[in-house]
């Protein structure tokens, strides 16, 4: 019997053992437990996290792509300005051909007004040169005329004569 209460006591101790075990254990899965809760709740704070990141990258990703646009618009429009400058330059020149050509007309035309004063006086002069040379002239045709008329009164008397 004795040894039946030996094994008995050993047996006690083992189960006093395996119960401590398992409280140990049970201890061991609490805290495991907890720290995979805890795990979890990090996965699902560090999934929304990607979730908001994802959200922030595809905004990035517009707001490069709308930069990229603008770049190349702004490019376009540098392009663009680059040419309307040579244009406007070449405007400018001929601007200043047409102005310069402008001037050289009016100097031309005012020579030319000049002129025509000068040549108008001239024909003014000329046809009042011309009205007293006229004026002379029928002076002596009617000078002419009365010669006439007396030459032939003369020789109608001498030939009555």
């Amino acid at each position: 019997m004795d040894k039946i209460k030996e094994r008995m006591a050993a047996l006690r101790l083992e189960a006093d053992e395996a119960q401590a075990q398992t409280e140990e254990f049970k201890g061991k899965i609490k805290t495991l437990e907890q720290e995979n809760l805890a795990k979890e709740q990090e996965i699902t704070s560090l999934n929304h996290r990607n979730q908001l990141l994802e959200g922030e990258v595809e905004k990035l990703e517009t707001a490069l792509k709308e930069a990229k646009d603008a770049a190349n618009q702004s490019a376009q429009h540098d392009t663009q300005n680059e040419t309307l400058q040579r244009r406007l330059q070449l405007l400018e020149e001929e601007l200043e051909n047409a102005d310069k050509n402008t001037r050289e007309t009016v100097e031309k035309l005012r020579q030319t007004d000049v002129k025509a004063g000068h040549y108008e006086r001239k024909v003014q002069a000329l046809e009042s040169s011309r009205d007293e040379w006229e004026s002379k002239y029928e002076e002596m045709a009617k000078k002419y005329a009365e010669l006439q008329k007396d030459l032939h009164d003369l020789e109608v008397s001498i030939s009555n004569v």
